[in-house]
């Protein structure tokens, strides 16, 4: 079989950020019998933090993304907390909340609006030159108006605590630098119902397409998997503190309540030759079998409770799709997106209710330091570890990021590998084709330059690769 290629552009905008490449290993009659996710950047940001004081990690450490820096500066600043051995004070716990709502708010709505409702308002086969946010902007203005509108308000959030829409100084080790005055708070207080009003849309607009599209619903890129994510002493959905749960894939108790300062006696790193980004799994199962998901189909399917009442309603809705059971199908991301993104609007405006949010009192010192800080939460892709070592000047001696997406890759590989075994069938390559690998990838919303800690575009290539190893076909995206 001859080679042959050519070019398939998304456009106007990436979908996925960060660098990739999917390589689909063909067996002698055509069909794919192995799937890779290259990710094809190399991670360095460990590194060059030693020798850095931990001060400046929540500032260092965001700088490995603009989509959700402020995911990783408060991870940071709870290593640093830990480093200094404080509880922080209430307020500015509840601050660091508030920005983290925020970003929940923003993020959610930048993937599922922009990034992902395309491929499902126009389908999976649709013309790329409209299957997009411009397409979009044609087909329902309104609801593209919307969701620009929603990005702004969480993003005006974040500008105001941190000074910056991107990449904020705000939290620091012991508390936070800046206090929420009494007029901000009613302006984001007045604005609230009108978020908590669009994600209902955005429910809407799942919901109708789970009714219609049940079956790919389903069963695209569906498999059984671990799921890893924070809950309260209760079993709430927790999304700034709380302790780690792992599910198996039959909804079985593995680990409960383990302190994030515990995450090494759960998981472990695993390398391939093919990828810079690791291969997290879960310790007592080994690689690969200890596959684990996080993010919010995993939050969801972990937690036992959602504690504001909007987004309460809708979890119950959502927990009956698993029949008692997991909801497996990796569609579903998108669906448990928008429940936890009416949730962080709802916990926004119990925040922002609280007298107390406009306290001064948002910070405290100490004057010895320990040896080590584990910052863990859960960012909007999934559970984030930041684990500094320091010595006694409070320089970094060590450090170790266990994003979300690393947490995800071996599942994210099951599912291309899934959806590639049902649609790719023959030695030539189509667009429909092509779409339906980036969809099982996009479900997982990656932020690989977070997981590789280096900047960059998404170009997607995909290859068909025979045993002998001859490249049969490859499509180019970006």
């Amino acid at each position: 079989m001859a080679s042959q290629s050519r070019i398939i552009e998304i456009k106007p905008i990436t979908r996925i950020e960060g660098h990739g490449k999917v390589t689909l290993h063909l067996d002698e009659r055509g069909y794919v019998s192995k799937a890779h996710f290259n990710v094809l950047q190399l991670r360095g940001f460990e590194k060059f933090c030693e020798g850095r004081v931990f001060w400046e990690m929540p500032l260092i450490t965001q700088r490995a993304c603009g989509i959700c820096p402020v995911s990783h500066h408060l991870a940071s600043a709870k290593a640093g907390d830990a480093i200094l051995g404080v509880e922080i004070p209430s307020t500015a716990r509840m601050l660091r909340e508030l920005i983290h709502m925020a970003q929940y708010v923003q993020s959610h709505a930048l993937h599922f609006f922009h990034l992902a409702s395309p491929d499902l308002l126009f389908g999976l086969d649709a013309d790329p030159a409209t299957r997009n946010v411009i397409g979009l902007i044609g087909a329902n203005p309104e609801l593209t108006t919307k969701a620009v509108w929603l990005r702004a308000y969480g993003q005006s959030i974040i500008e105001e605590l941190g000074s910056k829409k991107v990449h904020p100084n705000f939290a620091i080790p012991g508390g936070v630098n800046t206090s929420l005055s009494p007029k901000a708070r009613d302006n984001f207080l007045g604005k609230i119902d009108e978020a908590i009003g669009i994600y209902q849309l955005g429910l809407d607009l799942i919901k109708d397409f789970q009714d219609k599209q049940k079956e790919m619903m389903d069963s695209f890129a569906s498999f059984p998997s671990g799921y890893l994510g924070l809950v309260d002493q209760r079993g709430n959905l927790e999304l700034y503190d709380g302790k780690l749960r792992l599910l198996d894939g039959k909804g079985f108790v593995l680990e409960d309540q383990v302190d994030g300062s515990d995450y090494l006696s759960m998981i472990e790193e695993r390398v391939e030759d093919w990828s810079y980004m690791k291969f997290p799994c879960y310790k007592k199962m080994g690689y690969p079998v200890g596959i684990y998901r996080v993010g919010p189909l995993a939050r969801l399917n972990v937690a036992d409770v959602i504690t504001t009442p909007l987004a309460s309603k809708e979890f119950q809705e959502f927990k009956k799709l698993g029949n008692g059971g997991m909801v497996e199908g990796s569609l579903f991301y998108h669906y448990a997106r928008l429940i936890e993104g009416l949730y962080a609007a709802e916990k926004l405006r119990d925040l922002l209710q609280n007298d107390e949010i406009c306290s001064t009192e948002i910070r405290i010192s100490a004057s010895k330091y320990n040896e080590e800080g584990v910052g863990l939460l859960e960012a909007p892709r999934g559970t984030l570890i930041h684990h500094f070592w320091v010595d006694s000047s409070g320089a970094i001696r060590k450090a170790n990021i266990i994003v979300a997406t690393q947490n995800n890759n071996l599942a994210m590989n099951r599912a291309i590998y899934q959806v590639a075994r049902e649609f790719v069938k023959a030695d030539k390559l189509t667009e429909g084709m092509l779409n339906r690998v980036e969809v099982a990838i996009r479900c997982y919303d990656p932020c690989l330059s977070c997981a590789t800690h280096t900047l960059g575009q998404m170009p997607l290539c995909v290859q068909l690769v025979a045993d002998d190893g001859s490249i049969v076909d490859e499509a180019f995206r970006g």
